[in-house]
This record gives structure tokens, sequence and C-alpha cells, in this order.
């Protein structure tokens, strides 16, 4: 996997960290920069974890499944952007708390972070680089949730179903990629 695909892949899992950082944002109203470090922290941090993780999981079955890999690697994207689709279709989640404490980030930051976890996986049967990526995904999930924070406080939650919509389209696309590049339709 390349340094764009990475770059994509990064920006497309934190779309739903950036989507609930707007809520935050909104339910907040005045936002300071500590507020937005510190959801971005949680935030990055979990997508910074949930893939070594996933990748620790995957590497202990990639011997056995080597000759699917890339279709387990294209069906996890696949479900996970489809999943972000239907979210950002469905129209906008209840009324976000504006709580900041440890509970209410802790639970948030491992409902965001799942589908870093099966791209984590994924990641084993593709050989990638699993701590440069998972900071990679880590350090732009901060970037754009503390920017979320900031965005929902100023416009409210008029980007959180367009972002989720366009992470989900990502992982679809990339999850194509893969597939057609291990098929050989692509180069």
């Amino acid at each position: 996997m390349g340094w764009i695909e990475l770059i994509l892949l990064a920006v497309a899992l934190s779309m739903d960290a950036f989507a609930v950082a707007v809520c935050k944002g909104l339910a907040l109203k005045k936002v300071n920069v500590g507020q937005m470090a510190l959801v971005g922290l949680w935030f990055g941090g979990f997508q910074a974890l949930m893939p070594v993780i996933g990748f620790g999981l995957g590497a202990q079955f990639r011997d056995t499944i080597a000759s699917v890999d890339h279709w387990i690697a294209f069906g996890l994207l696949a479900i996970i952007g489809i999943g972000m689709i239907r979210e950002a279709v469905s129209g906008p989640d209840e009324a976000e708390s504006a709580s900041l404490s440890v509970k209410n980030m802790f639970l948030l930051a491992v409902a965001t972070s799942i589908d870093a976890l099966a791209v984590g996986v994924s990641f084993a049967f593709l050989n990638v680089q699993i701590l440069f990526a998972a900071s990679l995904i880590g350090v732009i999930t901060f970037l754009l949730s503390a920017v979320g924070v900031k965005v929902g406080s100023v416009f409210g939650g008029k980007y959180q179903s367009r972002a989720e919509l366009a992470g989900g389209v990502l992982l679809i696309l990339l999850g194509t990629k893969i597939l057609l590049e291990h098929l050989g339709i692509l180069g």
C-alpha cells in the first residue's frame, strides 16, 4: 500500500471521529484549544491503537488464508464503507452530550475506532508497515478531530453526514483497488 492510499485510508477512517467531534463542538458551543486537543487525543489515540491490535490478530491467520487475503481486505473495507454510507444517509444521530469525561470519551473513542480494528486485520494480509500506518492514522485522526470540534462550534452539524459519506466511499474504493490489483486487473 503506497503513501497516497495510506493517507486516503487514514482520512476515511477518521471521518467517524470527525463527525462525532463536530457534534461535540456543537454541544460545547464555545470551544478552546484544550478541548480540541483532548478530543483529538482520544480519537487519534484509539485510531492508532486499534489497527495495531487488528494487525496482531490478522497476523495469526495470515498464512492460513493467504490465497483469499485480497477478498478479505476488500470485504472488510466494503462492509465498513457501506456502514458509514448508511449512517450518513440515515440522518443525524441523537444529540451529542457536551461531556468530555473519561467514560464518555472512552466509549466514543472505542465506538469510532472499531473500523480501524478491522482495517488492522486487513493490514496483516497486505504486509503493511503497521507502526508507520497506525501512527499516520492516529495523527490524521487527531488533526481532523480537533478541527471537527471547532467546525462543530462554528458551523453546527452541517458537514457531519458529508464527512461520513465521503469516508465510506473512500473505503469502498480502496478495497476495490486492493482487490483489482491482486486479481491483476490494475497494474
